[in-house]
């Protein structure tokens, strides 16, 4: 019992210097558009943005709201389908939302659309 205590302390720590270092490394000119509670998977993002390996696609909702969304330069209406649910999940969790979300039923009632198309192929490639 005491080992697990030491463990989860030491866990505790570690998770606290992770952050701090996260934080620190946010300061970073081309980061500085990150939220503060920044996860590693957005920094990843935000350093291919820079290195010209992804790409924003910003999906419009039926309401108007603007979701920009980072994906590979190569990436297929999948990749971009768990792209958009990272983004709404983090989103929620942020501002205290709903916590779960049927992405089974939301891709049955809605879809994507580019310039009129429906985006109905999942292995169909973004550039395409």
């Amino acid at each position: 019992m005491a080992a697990e205590a030491e463990e989860e302390l030491a866990h505790a720590e570690v998770l606290e210097l992770f952050q701090a270092a996260l934080a620190r490394l946010v300061q970073d000119p081309l980061l500085c558009d990150l939220p503060p509670q920044v996860t590693a998977e957005e920094i990843g993002s935000q350093v291919a943005l820079e290195y010209g390996q992804a790409m924003t696609v910003r999906v419009c909702k039926a309401d108007g709201e603007t979701m920009p969304v980072v994906v590979v330069q190569n990436a297929s209406v999948l990749e971009l389908k768990k792209a958009l649910r990272r983004h709404v999940q983090l989103r929620q969790a942020r501002q205290g939302g709903v916590q779960h979300l049927s992405w089974k039923y939301i891709w049955r009632t809605y879809h994507l659309t580019y310039a009129g198309e429906k985006l109905a192929d999942d292995r169909k490639k973004l550039r395409e």
